[in-house]
């Protein structure tokens, strides 16, 4: 063939995949990296130092927000996380039953807790609950009301994810249970559910970093100052200074407690995946 008639293989012209993505990459920081400075440039810093970064306010805070309101805070969110846990469990078990009525009341109880808001809960059991049933008290005051509250919405996500996991427990754990003479209860509560726990314990910390947040809606239950919880805490004082620091700090204290279950979170879902591996 005439050195006329050979075919030149094309000559590669510009960057490669991989070369692509590192420009792609890089055009992406430098965006960011700008925004960043134009907001840094355009914002009102002293406006906004005078407005959420006022020291003496929030030494003025110490250390009431932490032996009253974050203690509070704690004390709310437990209270509901336990009794929301211990309904999760029995309406996870009715959604499971075998017995009709069972498995459509627990049905309807999850649909409509997980459709209301959080706040209008706290309204039902702060406002109807006493009209309802003139003369009656909830027991423990404000923390059982919290924890009745908290609680009726928690239950609802937890139920879900609780039989989830008792589901995700092999079927063959059952059958052996069976085998040895368990009675189906027995082998529910003494292996299967254990297992499940210990499946469904990142989602239900997760549901803990969520209580603690909503255990703000106190406020609505109407509560002294002995019991006020963070947010609380946090408004009475900047409504009294006419000032945002105390809200400010009121959210650092937040993030004390949730970051740190945030990361407890993580870690037990890279446990559970290295686990299933």
């Amino acid at each position: 063939m005439s050195e006329a008639g050979t075919r030149v293989p094309p000559r590669r012209s510009g960057l490669t995949r991989r070369q692509k993505r590192a420009v792609s990459r890089g055009v992406q920081y430098a965006v960011f990296v700008a925004a960043l400075v134009a907001l840094g440039l355009t914002a009102d810093w002293d406006q906004l130092r005078n407005q959420f970064a006022q020291v003496d306010l929030a030494e003025r805070m110490f250390p009431d927000i932490i032996t009253l309101a974050l203690k509070n805070t704690v004390l709310y969110t437990m209270s509901g996380f336990v009794f929301g846990l211990a309904l999760g469990v029995v309406v996870a078990l009715m959604r499971l039953s075998s017995v009709g009525p069972y498995r459509w009341l627990a049905g309807i109880y999850i649909e409509i807790f997980r459709g209301l808001p959080a706040l209008l809960i706290f309204i039902f059991v702060g406002v109807a609950v006493p009209l309802a049933f003139p003369g009656t008290e909830i027991p423990g005051g404000t923390y059982g009301k919290v924890a009745l509250a908290l609680g009726l919405v928690a239950a609802a996500y937890m139920a879900e994810t609780i039989r989830a996991g008792i589901q995700a427990v092999p079927k063959g754990q059952m059958e052996a249970a069976r085998s040895l003479g368990f009675s189906h209860a027995r082998a529910m509560v003494s292996i299967i559910i254990p297992q499940a726990f210990r499946i469904v314990i990142p989602p239900l910390t997760n549901e803990l970093v969520l209580l603690f947040k909503d255990s703000s809606l106190v406020l609505f239950l109407g509560v002294t100052l002995e019991e006020r919880e963070l947010s609380k805490f946090g408004r009475d004082l900047a409504s009294e200074t006419a000032n945002s620091t105390p809200i400010l700090v009121a959210g650092l204290c937040y993030l004390l407690v949730t970051i740190p279950l945030g990361f407890v979170v993580r870690r037990l879902e890279a446990k559970a995946g290295e686990a299933t591996k």
